[in-house]
């Protein structure tokens, strides 16, 4: 019998310890809700550039602030996340409803909406190519994809200053900044998840704190400390925090200037109606009479 080789998909983020630090972030939620309604509001504003109109829509991860702007848009959104407490938290007569699950396991049918919306929830996927074609399977014909994404250089700096502080500290350094991906790796992943029409292009939000540990208690008030599965676990020493903050590159006025990054993922599900590429050979026109005429 032939032995067949199943490429496991890598285990990057502790899932659990993901959950876990969400469930814990709904109490300080408020806190960093101005950051995420800011990302929100510049991803769902991408809908006024599409003539389509949307009717069911999916919000993964919003966190109470996605959910809302759908909504106030006509349609009919189901909202999720990983945290239950997070899901019990969207309550309320005029909430929108709720729903439990694991990103990784998409729990909806094929073709269930016409638009799904992703704002700074996928980071934490170890298979983001997989949760991709789950989107993609889940969209109706012609359904638009929209998601944001933290990608690189965010977070830079204070990876830079935690890894030379615990260095001169200790001797080594461990990972404790989460990786993020390029913007290209972005649009590669929306090709290889086989959206059509994919793009993927970047914005910035500009933030910058009086103090550097605001910096920290915010990560930690959106849920977005290290969930990395070979995080270093013993307690790390009480100085390196403080020595590692004071590294940090301050503006003018003295403030921490920690930009967010963010690729803006857009890709179509699949439809014969969509226009197509012409293949080769099917051009009427030259390229050396094209480059003539231009001249």
């Amino acid at each position: 019998m032939a032995h067949i080789n199943v490429m496991e998909t890598p285990v990057i983020f502790d899932r659990h310890v993901v959950r876990l630090h969400r469930d814990r972030a709904s109490a300080g939620m408020e806190r960093v809700r101005p950051i995420l309604n800011a990302a929100a509001e510049r991803l769902v504003d991408r809908l006024d550039d599409t003539t389509h109109r949307f009717s069911h829509a999916l919000d993964i991860g919003g966190r109470g602030v996605v959910a809302p702007l759908l909504h106030a848009r006509g349609m009919e959104v189901i909202s999720t996340d990983i945290s239950p407490v997070l899901c019990a938290s969207e309550s309320g007569p005029n909430a929108c409803p709720s729903v439990c699950m694991d990103e990784e396991w998409l729990p909806f049918g094929t073709g269930t909406f016409d638009l799904v919306v992703a704002n700074l929830s996928l980071h934490w996927v170890n298979d983001l190519p997989g949760t991709l074609a789950q989107i993609r399977d889940i969209l109706r014909p012609d359904g638009l994809f929209l998601a944001s994404m933290p990608i690189l250089p965010t977070l830079a700096e204070l990876r830079q200053a935690l890894t030379a502080a615990e260095h001169d500290l200790l001797g080594g350094a461990s990972v404790r900044v989460s990786p993020f991906p390029g913007l290209r790796d972005c649009a590669a992943l929306l090709q290889r998840a086989g959206f059509a029409l994919p793009v993927a292009d970047s914005d910035v939000l500009d933030l910058a704190y009086r103090s550097p540990f605001a910096l920290l208690r915010d990560l930690r008030d959106a849920g977005e400390t290290n969930a990395l599965a070979r995080r270093h676990r013993a307690c790390p020493p009480a100085s390196l925090f403080p020595a590692a903050l004071a590294r940090l590159p301050r503006d003018e006025n003295g403030n921490v200037v920690m930009p967010l990054h963010m690729a803006i993922m857009t890709g179509w599900a699949p439809a014969e109606t969509q226009p197509r590429p012409l293949r080769p050979g099917q051009f009427t026109t030259p390229l050396e009479d094209a480059l003539r005429h231009g001249e």
